[in-house]
């Protein structure tokens, strides 16, 4: 016997076999410490004549605090002669993936769904899942009970998904707002994903044994393969210059043109701060991005850019909203007159990050060093610690942004393969012994 507290469950013995330790304070409260080393909180009661024990949850998702705050509300059914474990096995059964979902994101938002890293998810992919459950997986499998869900279920949702019968255009809280639903493959894709994330949390929480989600194979997003040809980068720059007449549309040249020439996230070029913005080093020390705080070099064509903007552009934000305070977020209509025409097929702003990485491979770089370039985890550049830029992936930054401005500004190279001769090479260390040692 022992108060349940937090340093008590945290220093909780583990044995080979589980048992149970009681709380003092509270009657029928207790903690659950398995042979594994996980925790759980329990009360035990009778009903009916029989002693019936009922989970509360896991240690870590629940505090002691919490956990006896719930034993308390649980033991006083009991004692109105409520029995709340065949109360919880009955709505388990009769749970729904509507309602599942509807817990699944509580959790989210309280932090307890862990994303890239072991991060919580951030709220940007949240509101990205909100959206998915509520356009694609509420509408096609929601009335499902979670305990009768099936492969086959999963699958035709997926296709259904594919064949576009979400599909739809729907307004939005905001002024004027509407969001809309194409569906598709990569929509498809992720919305297994999400299923198979959503049904490892009711496993989690006991609802369930097995994911039924998981070994569906899953579309490949065609579009994730497409790169810019040459001549759609020298399409791309005339179209930017054609836009350029229009004053309105300057932000979203600019963001594109940044888009093409760091092959960094849309979200990260259009949250951009001024403080994250390091000219002297050359890189942006991204605070928050899909992979957590990313330090990404960047190229003197994108520095020159960006220092052409500061002369401008006041406030926090690189690209402010009409308030300082907002980032911009007339970028999506923006986007659509200035590339709705088609003139390029199949074209979005993620294309010009996939291409940013096929040029830089065109031209010969590694892939550790590309992945340091666009953010990928595997680049090591991407840790919060480093404050220094190697200068090869400066040197790489400035190759890759110099060869695509040049085929954006309409130049025809006569090779894509970064020639290391041996004239080059000495007049550069010539170069660098002759500034050095003046």
């Amino acid at each position: 016997m022992a108060k349940l507290t937090k340093r008590f469950v945290d220093a909780v013995e583990i044995r080979d076999k589980d048992y149970v330790v009681w709380d003092d304070e509270l009657p029928g409260f207790g903690l659950r410490v398995f042979a594994s080393g996980k925790r759980s909180y329990v009360i035990q009661y009778r009903a009916a004549g029989r002693s019936r024990r009922y989970a509360i949850g896991l240690h870590g998702v629940w505090t002691p605090e919490t956990a006896r705050r719930e034993a308390m509300a649980q033991l006083g059914q009991v004692a109105r002669g409520e029995n709340p474990a065949e109360n919880r096995q009955l709505d388990r059964k009769a749970m729904t993936v509507k309602e599942l979902a509807e817990q699944y994101v509580k959790a989210m938002e309280a932090g307890l769904i862990m994303g890239k890293g072991g991060r919580p998810k951030r709220p940007s992919t949240i509101y990205t899942n909100i959206g998915a459950l509520n356009g694609h997986i509420i509408p096609l499998i929601g009335q499902r009970r979670v305990r009768d869900l099936t492969k086959a279920d999963v699958t035709k949702m997926m296709n259904d998904v594919i064949a576009g019968k979400t599909r739809a255009v729907k307004k939005t809280g905001k002024k004027r707002g509407v969001s809309i639903l194409r569906g598709g493959r990569g929509t498809a894709s992720k919305c297994v994903g999400l299923t198979g994330s959503m049904l490892t949390y009711a496993i989690n929480i006991g609802i369930i044994e097995h994911n039924v989600a998981h070994g569906i194979r899953k579309p490949k997003d065609q579009v994730r393969d497409r790169r810019l040809s040459d001549d759609e980068y020298r399409e791309l720059g005339k179209m930017l210059r054609e836009a350029g007449e229009d004053h309105e549309l300057a932000p979203t040249i600019a963001i594109t043109r940044l888009l093409a020439l760091t092959g960094c996230r849309r979200g990260e070029i259009l949250g951009l701060k001024w403080s994250e913005v390091d000219f002297e080093n050359s890189c942006l020390r991204l605070a928050d991005s899909k992979e957590g705080a990313s330090t990404r070099p960047i190229g003197l064509p994108v520095i020159e850019l960006l220092e052409d903007r500061r002369k401008t552009v006041s406030g926090d934000y690189v690209f402010p909203g009409t308030r300082a305070s907002q980032t911009f977020g007339s970028f999506p209509n923006h986007w659509n007159r200035i590339f709705g025409g088609r003139r390029i097929p199949d074209f979005t702003a993620h294309i010009l990050r996939h291409s940013f990485a096929s040029t830089a491979n065109d031209l010969g770089f590694t892939e550790s060093t590309i992945a340091a370039l666009v953010g990928h985890s595997t680049g090591s550049i991407t840790s919060k610690y480093i404050h220094s830029v190697d200068s090869v992936l400066i040197i790489a930054a400035d190759t890759i942004a110099g060869y695509i401005q040049g085929l954006l500004d309409g130049v025809e190279f006569r090779h894509t393969a970064y020639a290391l001769d041996r004239a080059a090479r000495r007049e550069a260390l010539s170069r660098f012994i002759a500034q050095s040692s003046a």
